[in-house]
């Protein structure tokens, strides 16, 4: 008896619990700008991901009723969405409930970017100031320097160490993330909206779900974006191209059903000719609209609430998940477009 106790909680501790159980929580910004404030939270029974959602969720949803849905792919397929805090965050605050992959983690969100934008400065933009308020400097020649000497000892000591294993070409990186993941935090959203046991318990509209992905988060959205569930996609700093990544490739554009808006930093982004190509190739019965702006590959995320980018992705989701069509201004109008952001540019077809 003690023996088949015990397999009962292994198979039980594989598995996951059945129910929703918050154990992390915390606020980012103050909660965002919208009109319900947001959280950042674990949840015991699905450890892989982290939740960004309104506070007082129950309260939120007798008020205004079942909230969307949102599957997030990070940049770089990473099993960690730190560096896309603030714009999950703020999202949520308009009323959105997103699930992005990778455990939660309270990370220094400012730190995460830090090293990103030392890495690849966006030089388009002239200055960068993260919403710390602290100014980022491109790096002087003596980093530039002693970046490139680093780098070279490393492919020297990669070029050795290839020799010693007998490999004539370097491994492919290996991603800790797949695209099912979108499917399986879907799946167990779903069923914690039907568990009466559940804090999810009718709180989720599963009729109106976005796909949401950042550079290489993008191709996993596309891998699984022929799921009828996803309702829109929205990709970031992304494009397929002629590539093949995580399981999507050109092929991939065909499987698409849904409204495709693509949010691109402008010619200094190196998604950029892969979006075009996107653009270009996706079908005539597709609705799609491509944003550009100058912001390079890191986008807005590290600008307080997630800058200008996180404006443009909820008014997308309001348009094409809530219905509301005063949104689509900026999607369709170019003299609204020239109004809000001056030096970005659009393009739409099939609408």
């Amino acid at each position: 008896m003690k023996k088949l106790f015990m397999m009962a909680m292994m198979i039980a501790a594989s598995v996951g619990l059945t129910n929703a159980q918050t154990t992390q929580r915390q606020i980012v910004e103050e909660g965002g700008t919208g009109p319900f404030k947001s959280e950042v939270v674990g949840d015991a029974s699905c450890p892989g991901f982290t939740v960004y959602r309104p506070q007082n969720l129950k309260e939120v949803v007798a008020k205004q009723g079942c909230l969307p849905v949102i599957v997030y792919a990070n940049g770089a397929c990473f099993n960690n969405n730190v560096e896309m805090r603030l714009l999950l965050s703020e999202v949520a605050s308009y009323g959105y409930v997103a699930a992005a992959i990778g455990p939660y983690d309270e990370a220094d969100v400012m730190a995460q970017w830090r090293g990103v934008l030392k890495a690849a400065y966006p030089e388009t933009k002239g200055e960068v100031i993260m919403a710390n308020g602290e100014k980022i400097l491109p790096l002087t020649p003596e980093e530039i320097k002693a970046r490139q000497e680093q780098e070279a000892k490393q492919r020297e000591q990669a070029a050795k160490n290839a020799k010693k294993s007998k490999k004539q070409q370097a491994e492919a990186p290996h991603f800790q993330t797949y695209p099912k993941m979108l499917l399986e935090v879907l799946g167990w959203l779903t069923d914690q909206n039907a568990d009466a046991q559940s804090e999810y318990y009718h709180c989720l509209d599963l009729d109106r779900v976005a796909a949401m992905g950042q550079s290489c988060g993008g191709a996993q959205v596309l891998a699984i974006a022929y799921d009828p569930r996803i309702k829109t996609c929205v990709m970031l700093n992304t494009g397929i191209g002629d590539m093949e990544m995580m399981g999507a490739t050109k092929e991939s554009l065909k499987n698409l059903h849904q409204p495709m808006f693509y949010m691109i930093g402008g010619p200094a982004d190196i998604a950029y000719a892969n979006a075009q190509k996107d653009y270009e190739r996706i079908a005539d019965n597709i609705p799609v609209v491509m944003l550009n702006s100058k912001d390079g590959h890191s986008g807005t995320y590290y600008e307080k609430y997630g800058g200008n980018y996180a404006k443009a992705v909820i008014k997308w989701l309001d348009w094409q998940l809530k219905g509301k069509v005063g949104q689509s201004a900026l999607f369709l109008d170019d003299e609204y477009l020239k109004f809000k952001f001056p030096e970005w540019q659009g393009v739409r077809k099939n609408f």
